[in-house]
């Protein structure tokens, strides 16, 4: 992962260095570590509190923190693209540093590398050779975050700020030229039946038509369209949704765009030309009209994470700048930090929480050790869900003493 900006931002009271000098953010470490809270914690915690009383309020958080099944968005399919858009900020200052200290021959060689093991580090998270082939799967979160930061932070070092913009538009065009005009095979078992390809109804490649000849094209139904088509197609191994992968081939192309939003955003943060209030209030409105285009995209293109359609790379990207506008007016600029420091020590650890929460059972399973059983039971005889919200907590106690270890050790996993 690209190393982070900075931990610490400007002291209480001081602003912000203005001339020659990379400010220290402290705000996208914590929104980093904000983003990956809702991964690692809270979906356990709101799923106890919903056991415990389903209001309405619950009940709309819920399902926030459910993906949408393909068309439209939640807020969680805002939390993957997020993460991608805060590494394209990151990689403006640590690769801006490298560069300037080593040369533009030694940054490249950081991007490789580290792409490199961050892909090797997802295809061991995804079971590695404990699979044997061909039921391995060789895309996913982790090989898409490597790929994105690769092709990412090769751009940033090959090229100017306006090329770069260039290059962002004409990957979103092209992407949505190809999904639109490319004709392939209609894929599906019977011609006319079901209009959905899912895990479901199709659970793997041997069920396909792959022989077909009937040519279709600009379709966006699940399962069948051209980036489910490539990876249908083209894709070795075990894809994550039966016959096709969410983390794709083809649908690689717009997620390197969310990581160049972010390397926008990173150059923006970096200018000398406006005021730090004005940054974060430029970040918001920018955030907001992206958000906008995107939404009027999606009626033409629509607003699927599954297959980052361009119009989602908008709307994800603004809410992203949105985001990253709040945090950094409230923790940089107004210097208002308190709440924030264990966010800063998730975001600064992120792919070590990511990998750990997810192996060995994780912090949730620890938790279910000391609080679970007969404990759980205790309490959920008394308020329903009241024990599920215990080991929820439990849960969470342990992820921040863990986080907070790290920090205090100085001991940050940076590929």
């Amino acid at each position: 992962m690209p190393e982070s900006p900075a931990s610490t931002s400007a002291a209480p009271g001081k602003s912000l260095p203005e001339k020659g000098l990379v400010p220290r953010l402290m705000s996208v470490d914590a929104l980093r570590g904000f983003d990956m809270f809702w991964i690692i914690c809270a979906e356990e915690l709101v799923a106890a509190l919903h056991k415990m009383s389903p209001n309405w309020l619950v009940n709309f958080v819920s399902t926030q923190l459910d993906h949408v099944e393909w068309e439209g968005v939640h807020f969680e399919d805002l939390i993957f693209p997020l993460f991608v858009f805060i590494m394209g900020v990151s990689s403006v200052f640590s690769l801006t540093k490298i560069i300037a200290r080593e040369g533009r021959a030694a940054a490249i060689g950081r991007v490789v590398r580290r792409s490199v093991l961050m892909f090797v580090l997802g295809l061991i998270f995804y079971g590695g050779l404990s699979n044997h082939w061909p039921h391995m799967r060789l895309m996913g979160v982790l090989n898409r975050i490597a790929l994105c930061y690769f092709f990412g932070g090769l751009a940033f070092c090959l090229l100017k700020p306006r090329a770069l913009v260039g290059l962002a538009a004409g990957l979103l065009l092209g992407y949505w030229a190809l999904m639109a005009w490319v004709p392939f095979p209609d894929v599906r078992p019977t011609p006319g039946g079901d209009s959905v390809i899912t895990k479901e109804n199709h659970p793997d490649k041997s069920t396909l038509n792959l022989a077909s000849t009937t040519m279709i094209h600009g379709t966006y139904i699940q399962g069948v369209n051209l980036a489910n088509y490539v990876d249908q197609k083209y894709l070795p191994g075990k894809p994550w949704d039966g016959t096709y992968d969410p983390e794709g081939i083809l649908s690689t192309i717009p997620a390197v765009v969310t990581c160049l939003l972010g390397i926008f955003a990173g150059l923006f943060l970096m200018s000398e030309n406006f005021c730090h209030t004005r940054k974060a209030a430029y970040l918001i409105g920018g955030g907001g009209a992206l958000v906008l285009l995107g939404l009027l995209w999606g009626l033409e293109f629509p607003i699927i994470k599954k297959i980052w359609t361009s119009s989602y790379v908008l709307v994800a990207g603004g809410y992203s700048a949105i985001m990253l506008g709040v945090f950094y007016w409230v923790v940089d600029v107004m210097h208002f930090q308190w709440w924030c420091q264990p966010f800063v020590w998730m975001g600064m650890n992120s792919i070590t929480i990511y990998v750990v929460s997810h192996l060995l059972d994780g912090f949730l399973g620890l938790s279910s050790r000391l609080v679970g059983g007969d404990v759980m039971d205790f309490f959920n005889a008394r308020v329903q869900g009241l024990g599920d919200l215990l080991v929820a907590i439990v849960a969470m106690v342990l992820v921040f003493w863990f986080l907070n270890y790290l920090y205090r050790k100085k001991v940050f996993l940076r590929l």
